[in-house]
């Protein structure tokens, strides 16, 4: 499953192939100039990438807001309550990507509003510091978290959660995409936070679609969710969303810029907040039905085009995180996949895809252009011939 987690085997081939000279396939000017191929995306919204591509409602709505002056503390308030409209929850607020929304709603749970305690950050002394989560919730985002001064408190089962609750209790922390991997499923976890009065934060960053994500994990009763704004929903890639309760959302506002304190290096521009508004509104009315046919199409295309080569090739979509049709792809023999992974990089044009295991790869259709799926299937029967 392609996740932003999910990338690691593939950074460094992937800076190699930056290095490489230009293509003979014609670059966009800023990127021919600096002697840098744009890659086929076969891998998915990853920041390593670049996320996503935004459509023109997007770019054109950052491209007006870059034309004026505003008081973004205002248009932070103006956005994140037509954002909180348009999804159907309390409150939302426009964060520096999913990461920053974890380190503003934890400072949010930890303060609770109190200037004074959110200029001390990130000294807790005399706050709530302790934030607990799920030993197989761990997602190597915990810096985010502890940024702020907290302490992260592992459990496993419900008893361990139960001795863990205390009056040094901030938030209790849930990866979205690993509830099927924790022995305290979400519905238990957010009951017992609510018996004990504890704020619970939920990390869906990769989790849309489908839209209705947006608003059922606060339906829920998560007091905070994150999403990244560069991914599903196609906003700029430097952006997220925080929703959920009011109180919780608005203490977290001064914790980011253009505020001092623990959140200022976490700036999001005038673009970015115009930008991510103009993506949930154009996602909102998407037609997403007809985007999961022509994905479905792409997949389906790879797969029959394999199908009388050696390569084994199905279609797999992942329940939570980037659920979108990808091709998982195995074969025997003795090619390994580091090196299937290097070739397509450093052909023309570079390919990006994961590598899964020592013989297997996994290609994401969802990032691909128009046509693109067709190369990809091409290239993959050159590569293993």
């Amino acid at each position: 499953m392609t996740t932003r987690r999910r990338f690691i085997t593939t950074t460094a081939s992937l800076s190699a192939a930056r290095r490489l000279p230009a293509a003979t396939r014609k670059a966009p000017s800023i990127y021919s100039r600096l002697g840098i191929r744009p890659v086929i995306n076969g891998i998915g919204t990853v920041t390593i990438l670049g996320g996503s591509i935004m459509p023109p409602e997007v770019t054109q709505a950052m491209e007006e807001a870059a034309q004026y002056f505003v008081p973004l503390p205002e248009l932070q308030r103006q956005a994140g309550a037509r954002i909180a409209e348009l999804v159907g929850v309390p409150a939302a607020m426009v964060t520096a990507g999913a990461a920053s929304a974890i380190t503003v709603g934890t400072a949010a749970c930890i303060t609770r509003g109190d200037p004074a305690k959110l200029a001390q950050l990130p000294d807790v002394t005399g706050m709530k510091y302790e934030v607990i989560q799920q030993k197989s919730h761990r997602c190597g985002y915990e810096a985010q978290i502890l940024v702020t001064g907290a302490k992260i408190v592992p459990v496993e089962t419900r008893e361990e959660l139960d001795r863990a609750i205390n009056d040094r209790t901030a938030m209790m922390f849930f990866l979205n995409k690993a509830d099927s991997e924790g022995r305290i499923r979400r519905d238990e976890w957010i009951r017992v936070a609510k018996e004990r009065g504890v704020p619970t934060f939920n990390d869906a960053a990769a989790d849309v679609p489908p839209p209705e994500r947006l608003s059922a994990y606060v339906k829920e009763g998560f007091d905070l969710v994150a999403f990244s704004g560069g991914k599903g929903l196609l906003g700029p890639q430097c952006s997220g969303l925080l929703l959920g309760s009011k109180e919780l959302v608005a203490a977290g506002m001064p914790a980011i810029s253009p505020h001092g304190g623990i959140g200022r290096g976490m700036k999001v521009g005038k673009e970015e907040i115009a930008g991510l508004l103009a993506a949930v509104e154009r996602y909102l009315k998407a037609d997403h039905d007809a985007e999961r046919r022509e994905l479905d199409r792409r997949a389906a295309y790879i797969i029959d085009f394999l199908a009388t080569s050696p390569l084994k090739a199905k279609l797999d979509v992942p329940e939570i995180a980037n659920h979108v049709p990808h091709v998982q792809i195995d074969w025997e023999g003795k090619q390994p996949a580091a090196e299937v992974v290097r070739q397509l990089l450093e052909g023309d044009p570079p390919i990006a895809v994961t590598q899964r295991g020592e013989r297997g790869l996994t290609v994401s259709v969802w990032m691909m252009r128009p046509g693109e799926h067709r190369i990809v299937a091409k290239r993959l029967l050159e590569v293993f011939a």
